[in-house]
């Protein structure tokens, strides 16, 4: 198989990681979103977590180290649920 022909399976498995990745990411950052821990099933936490620093690491359900990106407000709602806090830049610095 030559180089030109590998070209095309090639793009189409980048896109395709791609395309899976960016959901788990499209709510980081985004307003009205939260950190659920302890929520996460196995493979389909966002982000970093226990030794682990990518989406979808998660090893165990419901590990309370691990979470997911959530609307606010119903993380509580959740059995096990945890909102993740955001640690103080005081509290970063030490």
């Amino acid at each position: 198989m030559s180089i030109q022909s590998k070209a095309p399976i090639a793009a189409a498995s980048i896109l395709a990681v791609a395309l899976v990745a960016a959901p788990a990411m499209s709510h980081a950052g985004k307003e009205g979103y939260e950190k659920c821990q302890g929520v996460a099933k196995a493979g389909m936490n966002d982000c970093g977590a226990n030794g682990h620093a990518c989406a979808g690491q998660a090893a165990v359900d419901g590990d309370p180290n691990e979470w997911v990106y959530m609307p606010e407000g119903t993380c509580e709602k959740i059995v096990g649920g945890t909102v993740k806090t955001k640690k103080k830049k005081a509290e970063e610095a030490s």
